[in-house]
């Protein structure tokens, strides 16, 4: 359905981070190995793939998804140290933006209020924000690496503490989906991302066709 359907009914739009406004593999991949070297215990080598398909993951998830074979101690460990490679390595280098992500953001920022809500770990959206210089463009935002706690919750959190009326959520995985349904808000899909959302009504192929919202 055309996002032109929704700009009538909408006041603040809410932001997915990974796959949503820009690419992480080349930083996640970079960062992961960089870390698990550094471990003797991890005995599966971790692929692209397995990078890509836990991105959207609610943090505090991915060791056991990952290592099973750890325990929750060594877990907790390894994604500590990987986490903070992350944070590090988008402090010194970034990440790929899609294009056109900040000048849309301008436009966007003109008629509505914009927020993050994201699964990553603490300090990685201020990371994001650091590099990129696009933090003046958002009013606030929240990620499960600060609560412990779902997206739906963490949605739920940014409306309430910022008493938003009429947002909007977009994503690229179920989770997000899922996060939007939880709090009946409309949900548009960004199929250009890592996932795969069969029952979105709204869908856009890249960041810049949120244009139409104006």
């Amino acid at each position: 359905m055309a996002l032109s359907g929704l700009k009538d009914n909408i006041e603040n739009i809410i932001f997915d981070l990974d796959g949503t406004l820009w690419d992480p593999m080349p930083m996640s991949i970079k960062a992961w190995h960089t870390a698990l070297n550094g471990f003797d215990c991890i005995t599966n080598p971790i692929s692209k793939e397995d990078i890509q398909g836990i991105l959207g993951m609610q943090h505090d998830l991915v060791g056991q998804h990952l290592f099973p074979y750890l325990s929750k101690e060594q877990q907790d460990e390894v994604m500590s140290s990987c986490y903070l490679q992350e944070v590090n390595y988008i402090k010194e280098s970034g990440c790929v933006l899609y294009h056109g992500l900040e000048e849309t953001l301008k436009i966007l920022g003109s008629k509505y209020d914009l927020y993050i809500v994201s699964n990553c770990q603490a300090g990685y959206i201020e990371a994001f924000y650091e590099y990129h210089g696009l933090g003046a463009y958002f009013k606030d935002f929240e990620c499960s690496g600060n609560t412990g706690k779902s997206k739906t919750e963490n949605v739920k959190m940014v409306i309430a503490r910022n008493t938003l009326s009429k947002p909007i959520y977009i994503g690229d995985t179920m989770g997000d989906y899922t996060a939007a349904e939880g709090n009946r808000i409309p949900f548009v899909y960004a199929q250009y991302g890592f996932g795969e959302v069969p029952k979105a009504e709204y869908t856009i192929d890249t960041i810049e066709d949120l244009r139409d919202l104006l």
